[in-house]
């Protein structure tokens, strides 16, 4: 019969038993310089057996090796000053053995526990800080984390002076976990999931903190809370995005912070709310703001999780329809919401499920809104015209970016919503600058046409208006924003980039053929009515057209679709088919201008 092979823990057991006893002795005795070296000693000892805990048989080892540290520190005859030599190294060395499995992190978690109640709670969270700052790449890792923030949420309560500078000093460090492991979570991230819970609990121990202190400590750390609590739901949203069944309770357990903390839906989606904490935190000019960078994000999607769950509102204490309702009625919050939605729209982080949820939001609100065309004097425009710009650019990447037609449907709509919601003498400034800082042929087709419709509409509306009245004595210049040279720039910046030489094609075949149907419309409206409101139709701008935007341009695609003509690869036919819409509208381009140089 052969012999059973022993346990690696046969060894490792009473070589740790023997060093754990060794090293209280030498405390005891007050021979602390031999100690501290044998205390490292012992994590430098523990530490490679740990590296090795995903194997099954040091799972069992890691096991009995928590099991051993938990028992000897437990010993209710176990001196104090011991315990507070160990609380210095264990915390490390126990939660790299909590990565070996679920039962091995639920002993760790118990030995940081134990370790917190007999020790200094000012220490303790130094100690727990220093161990979530510190692990080396392998051990970086959820299960590593989740007992050192279990032990933080216990360490929290136990503080009894300076409790805001205390956790203050905590949460970046905290938030910065979070963070790493958001970005590195995988989709099915079970041990994520259960580090946001510990999250939570931290959450749940500074509101019992709160309820202690006085009025202007209360204030502080309250706001301190809400934008924990904020920046907790932008990074759970990105590391459980995909898995909306599972974010769900998480958000709704969030929720009930923030009336706690004094947020409110309204002063989230107009970022109000978050100003305003931000101010309360950060007024002593300190660095710890930087780990509060997703607490915009947080605060849109708060109120994006009230809209499509009535229990998230609930446990929020807010009335969703009436917030739903103050912007729909009122410009200015609307705009503000707008700006904050285009946090979730810009993130690369954030699931495409969760951009779904925020244009339907976004669309809930525009669809019921009250348009202003007649600018409000007491409402200064120009202080909203930049965050308006950049998110319609947020949404302009949801178009470029989104994996179906169906979300590019949605978020299109969504764009021309918004663009609607501007009154026509910004519409035209904030369309010009998306064309020019936009890098997409298709993006800058899309606005162009935009401006075309916009311009055709604008017509018609004051054709309509001077009903009655000769074209002769309309005043266009009081009806039509849009009939400007600045379109004819538009067209130019297209046919005659600013690099020099025609425009790169087939690349940009959809913003060339969109400049072309421009251009065309322009002349044709223009020379029609008898008016010149773009000075399209001078003898200059007509020759400019001509010699250094039309001709040039069909100098190159008639070459390319020669070179195309008998190769019969499809990259050719491909060629071939954008290029013939172009060049059909090319070609008659250049005949009303050789109809108009006749005339000018």
């Amino acid at each position: 019969m052969s012999e059973e092979k022993p346990h690696l823990s046969d060894s490792l057991i009473p070589l740790l038993q023997q060093t754990l006893t060794t090293c209280s002795q030498l405390i005891e005795a007050g021979d602390f310089s031999n100690s501290d070296g044998l205390l490292t000693g012992l994590a430098d000892f523990l530490t490679p057996i740990s590296e090795e805990a995903s194997n099954l048989d040091l799972e069992t080892t890691s096991f009995q090796i928590l099991t051993e540290i938990h028992c000897f520190i437990s010993a209710p005859s176990r001196n104090q000053e011991v315990i507070d030599a160990l609380s210095f190294e264990l915390p490390k060395v126990v939660c790299k053995f909590a990565c070996a499995s679920k039962s091995c992190s639920e002993i760790a978690e118990l030995i940081v526990g134990h370790l917190v109640s007999m020790c200094s709670p000012r220490e303790m969270l130094s100690i727990l800080c220093e161990a979530l700052s510190s692990p080396t790449e392998m051990f970086r890792v959820p299960c590593y984390f989740s007992p050192l923030i279990g032990g933080l949420a216990k360490v929290i309560i136990l503080i009894k002076r300076r409790q805001f500078e205390q956790v203050k000093v905590a949460v970046p460090v905290i938030l910065g976990v979070l963070k790493s492991m958001s970005l590195e979570a995988d989709e099915e991230g079970k041990d994520t999931e259960d580090l946001f819970h510990k999250a939570i609990a931290l959450a749940d121990s500074i509101q019992a903190v709160c309820k202690l202190l006085e009025q202007k400590d209360k204030k502080k750390l309250c706001a301190l809370l809400g934008m924990f609590v904020l920046q907790v739901m932008a990074l759970v949203s990105i590391a459980m995005g995909h898995n909306i069944s599972s974010l769900l309770p998480i958000m709704i357990h969030l929720s009930h912070f923030l009336p706690i903390c004094g947020l409110s839906y309204e002063g989230l989606i107009t970022g109000l709310d978050v100003d305003k904490f931000t101010t309360i935190c950060g007024d002593d000019g300190d660095d710890n703001m930087a780990c509060f960078s997703h607490v915009k994000h947080g605060g849109s999607l708060a109120v994006i999780w009230g809209y499509k769950s009535n229990e998230t509102s609930v446990a929020a204490d807010t009335d969703f329809e009436a917030v739903k309702n103050e912007l729909q009625k009122n410009q200015s919050k609307r705009w503000q919401a707008i700006g904050m939605l285009k946090h979730v729209f810009s993130s690369v982080d954030l699931s495409w499920e969760l951009k779904v949820h925020a244009l339907d939001f976004l669309l809930c609100i525009m669809d019921g809104c009250m348009h202003q065309e007649i600018q409000n004097d007491t409402m200064d425009y120009s202080t909203y015209v930049p965050t308006l710009y950049t998110s319609l650019q947020a949404i302009e990447m949801v178009i470029i970016y989104a994996p179906n037609a169906v979300l590019r449907k949605k978020s299109f709509d969504a764009l021309m919503k918004v663009l609607a919601d501007v009154p026509s003498s910004l519409r035209f400034d904030i369309l010009t600058a998306l064309i020019q800082n936009s890098e997409s042929s298709s993006m800058i087709a899309i606005l162009l046409d935009c401006i075309r419709r916009e311009m055709h509409e604008e017509y018609s509306s004051c054709i309509s208006v001077n009903s009655g009245v000769s074209e002769a004595e309309v005043k266009y210049s009081q009806c039509l924003s849009f009939w400007s040279a600045g379109v004819l720039e538009l067209v130019e910046l297209v046919l005659k980039p600013p690099n020099g030489g025609p425009p790169s094609l087939p690349e940009y075949s959809d913003a060339v053929l969109s400049a072309l149907n421009l251009y065309r419309f322009v002349v044709i409206r223009e020379s029609t009515g008898k008016t010149n409101c773009t000075g399209v139709l001078s003898k200059d701008m007509l020759q400019t057209a001509y010699n250094e935007w039309l001709l040039p341009l069909r100098t190159l695609v008639t070459g390319i679709m020669a070179e195309n003509q008998q190769d019969h690869e499809k990259l050719a036919s491909d060629t071939m088919c954008s290029l013939n819409p172009i060049e059909l509208v090319l070609y008659r381009c250049i005949e009303l201008v050789e109809d108009n140089l006749k005339h000018a």
